[in-house]
């Protein structure tokens, strides 16, 4: 990716360090494109996040980061955090590793409505979740 967009970069780190339940996530902001229409997200595992023997994630967890994604690539245009309308997952393969990584491409940027694309990679670079956000495009 290009070099990172400072005040879009501080914009995204602002409102996931605002939130209790991205802090327990324990998402970051792995990356940027310049012009803020791509944004990486990482999150690493923990006992909290798993399932049966600690090896995979819960699907509610890797939901929570593609939305968390979406809505950052969408920030970025908007300013500041926005609400979501509606949220689609596809799980692919079982997400395992010691993080994940979700990449949000801004699908389309709309005066009211936006909508997001998110894939998410494990550790080893395989696909293991889609997923597509439709949201607002003004703050809230």
């Amino acid at each position: 990716m290009s070099p990172k967009n400072t005040e879009a970069w501080n914009l995204i780190e602002s409102v996931l360090a605002g939130s209790e339940a991205i802090i327990a996530l324990g998402i970051t902001l792995e990356d940027m494109s310049e012009d803020g229409e791509t944004v990486v997200l990482g999150m690493p595992k923990q006992a909290e996040l798993t399932r049966g023997d600690g090896t995979i994630y819960h699907g509610g967890p890797v939901a929570s980061l593609i939305d968390i994604a979406g809505d950052m690539v969408v920030a970025v245009r908007a300013g500041g955090g926005v609400p979501t309308i509606s949220l689609r997952v596809d799980y692919l393969r079982p997400c395992t590793g010691p993080y994940l990584l979700a990449t949000a491409r801004l699908r389309r940027g709309g005066r009211t409505i936006s909508v997001a694309d998110v894939d998410v990679h494990d550790d080893q670079g395989r696909l293991c979740a889609v997923g597509r956000g439709t949201y607002s495009s003004l703050v809230g």
